[in-house]
């Protein structure tokens, strides 16, 4: 059985600032939000083709987004939902909206067994962090950390350059847009995927996701893609990462989730798990 696994931000929903194009609402639904704003949508194209997909085969959000914000993307309440969910970049599966609280505790356990403390590699960043630079630095659900930050002001090969450090401590270092992720090795979304693909008995996994983040999830794939845009993309395109077992898409922005979720139904269609009604 075929199950599709997805990041969100940036590869099936997009902000304002990553969708790549001025809002049409004739293309575009709302998709997440706050305080009655509007703050991420997704196109009605990918959108139509994500609900096909999900009627047909498990669809697993992946996000590195905490319960809290990820439970503000009321496109999983309103037209999608999913049976799992992964957030927390993998330190929770959601079954039915409800925490699996064994993954969480075997995951923590491995966390205090094989990362080092928190205030340790937190320490490491802040030895180069500077107010100039960093506007808002958050420890999630005692996990992980995320630092907001000024883009343009921020030194990105110092930053960059604590990976190795932050790695014998047993932490990865990411950057996505405006957000520096420290994040212990062993919450990885691959190692979640993994669980709930046992959960749902699938034997085939489709993968996709924009970050570095995504990569060991993407790479755990059967078959995967990546938008044409953000961290996996910009890598690639500068030599970082080098014979990735998967490709992007054809387009960039918000259209790239509709040639993200084309690629999903062609291979479903290929394993003859896609609808006639669909094709």
């Amino acid at each position: 059985m075929l199950l599709y696994a997805s990041d969100l931000d940036q590869t099936l929903i997009y902000s304002e600032r990553s969708r790549g194009m001025e809002l049409d609402p004739n293309t575009m639904l709302p998709a997440e939000t706050v305080d009655g704003r509007i703050t991420s949508h997704i196109s009605k194209l990918a959108l139509e083709r994500l609900q096909r997909i999900a009627e047909q085969i498990p669809f697993v959000p992946v996000t590195t987004r905490v319960i809290e914000l990820y439970d503000r993307i009321h496109l999983f309440r309103d037209h999608v939902v999913p049976a799992y969910a992964i957030t927390s970049n993998g330190a929770h599966i959601l079954k039915s909206g409800q925490i699996d609280k064994e993954w969480h505790a075997y995951i923590m356990e491995d966390v205090h067994k094989l990362s080092a403390p928190a205030d340790e590699a937190i320490a490491v960043f802040h030895r180069i962090a500077q107010p100039e630079w960093v506007v808002r630095e958050s420890y999630w659900e005692d996990t992980f950390f995320s630092v907001l930050v000024k883009r343009e002001d921020m030194p990105y090969e110092q930053v960059m350059a604590l990976a190795p450090e932050l790695e014998q401590l047993g932490w990865g270092l990411s950057i996505q847009g405006r957000k520096v992720y420290l994040v212990p090795l062993p919450v990885s979304k691959n190692r979640a995927i993994e669980h709930v693909k046992t959960l749902c008995g699938a034997t085939h996994v489709i993968a996709s996701g924009d970050s570095l983040l995504d990569l060991g999830l993407l790479q755990a794939a059967d078959e995967a893609i990546a938008p044409a845009h953000g961290e996996l993309y910009r890598a690639y395109g500068t030599g970082t990462l080098k014979e990735l077992p998967f490709g992007f898409t054809a387009r960039s922005g918000i259209v790239a989730a509709e040639d993200i979720l084309q690629f999903v139904a062609d291979i479903m269609d290929r394993e003859g798990s896609y609808a006639n009604e669909y094709r």
